[in-house]
């Protein structure tokens, strides 16, 4: 029998593909109100039915980042979304990706390079 030298390779792209639509559906959840928190690296690597470290191993190797950083982003743009088609309210954008005002506007700022209130006046010209 012939072994597939590709195996671990094709592995490792759906472990990457499977970690992208999971916190697509998740991120969309939180943001539905259906699930209350984000959850941390460690539970979604339990929900793809593996290890935390092969999760994050393997999504630093095909990608260059850690997976956090992708989780990061992906808020990110929910967020740079509601500030440019709704009228909601910086704190209610930030209560409802879970954050407190606060610390919402600091981890915008650090991805963004300007605070929520900066973006929406920018993006609305």
């Amino acid at each position: 029998m012939k072994k597939d030298k590709n195996i671990p390779q094709k592995r490792s792209a759906e472990i990457v593909k499977q970690y992208f639509e999971f916190l697509d559906h998740h991120i969309n959840d939180v943001i539905s109100g259906e699930v209350q928190e984000f959850m941390e690296l460690n539970q979604i690597a339990a929900s793809l039915a593996i290890s935390h470290n092969h999760l994050a191993d393997t999504i630093q190797k095909e990608t260059g980042n850690h997976p956090c950083h992708f989780y990061d982003l992906k808020i990110i743009e929910e967020a740079k979304k509601m500030l440019t088609e709704t009228d909601k309210s910086i704190a209610d954008i930030a209560k409802i990706l879970t954050y407190d005002p606060s610390n919402f506007s600091k981890f915008f700022k650090k991805f963004v390079g300007a605070t929520p209130g900066q973006f929406r006046k920018i993006s609305k010209k």
